[in-house]
């Protein structure tokens, strides 16, 4: 095979997300639940005759060098040549871009995740799920879980995982049109890092209570960048009228939990115009497992 068409990096939503303590080497130690949803960037992977890696499609602000992507792609070229003593193939790798950077979606860690999943099979590498999680982790602490590829209980750095059940419902998805630097939140003077520590069936027992819809704890980095962002803080009050909203991951991106996607339909008719918004479906499986 050639050519891989139609790869998906879909999205993902923090459910919640504690930060419980700092690590010495200034690691914080989360908890959080990851959900896959149905909306999501598109890869298109055409191997080469040469061994060059190449992205094919322009990135306004993200230089070909520094894209995860084509990190993601070199570091898995080089673990092929050492198992194996020879280069695979190049690539050429394009995107259909969806997902805003500095969203909190996960974007670029789902890039690099689907695009290593999809050259361990057009090269034949035989890296099995734990080892390319292990050699994504270094690039991004995001990347092991999609390629974990489940809805996921996740603690550590974010790289301990267990298959969670959570809601089979909607989202409303608001972008509030800013992009929230990751690094800026973490190192803020404001954030707390003392939220107790909880575990799995917590999550599990709230949501047969809850019906699925009244978020479980809260996001400890959300009152961070509601403060350095009040667009965000505004999507997230105009967004609480209709559910539980919050923000996901280090923000910027908003999302609230329906039952159904008319439910979802209905808020989104209502979004002031100043505002992106969309809808998805949470998703049980990554949905390029089906492809590989």
């Amino acid at each position: 095979m050639n050519s891989l068409k139609n790869c998906p990096a879909p999205a993902k939503l923090n459910l919640f997300l504690h930060v419980n303590g700092r690590r010495a080497d200034g690691y914080h130690l989360l908890q959080t639940v990851f959900q896959l949803i149905d909306h999501g960037d598109t890869l298109h992977f055409d191997l080469r005759d040469d061994d060059r890696i190449r992205r094919v499609t322009d990135l306004a602000g993200v230089p070909e060098e520094s894209d995860l992507i084509i990190r993601a792609a070199r570091l898995l070229q080089a673990e092929v040549l050492r198992r194996q003593g020879a280069l695979p193939r190049g690539v050429d790798i394009a995107i259909d871009k969806v997902l805003p950077m500095g969203g909190g979606l996960g974007g670029g860690s789902s890039d690099a995740a689907t695009t290593l999943m999809a050259l361990n099979y057009l090269w034949q590498a035989g890296l099995s799920k734990e080892e390319l999680m292990a050699l994504g982790l270094p690039l991004g602490a995001d990347i092991p879980f999609f390629i974990f590829g489940e809805t996921a209980f996740a603690e550590g750095v974010g790289e301990a995982m267990r298959p969670v059940r959570a809601p089979d419902c909607w989202y409303v998805v608001i972008e509030p049109g800013v992009a929230v630097p990751t690094a800026a939140i973490f190192c803020s003077e404001h954030l707390t890092r003392d939220t107790p520590v909880v575990i799995i069936t917590d999550f599990s027992s709230h949501l047969e209570k809850q019906n699925g819809f009244k978020g479980f704890g809260k996001n400890d980095l959300q009152q961070v960048a509601t403060k350095l962002f009040p667009p965000v803080a505004e999507a997230i009050e105009w967004l609480g009228a209709y559910g539980d909203a919050r923000m996901t991951g280090s923000g910027a991106c908003v999302f609230c939990a329906v039952a159904t996607e008319e439910e979802a339909d209905a808020v989104l008719a209502k979004v002031p115009t100043k505002w992106k918004a969309w809808k998805a479906k949470a998703l049980d499986r990554h949905p390029i497992i089906a492809k590989l």
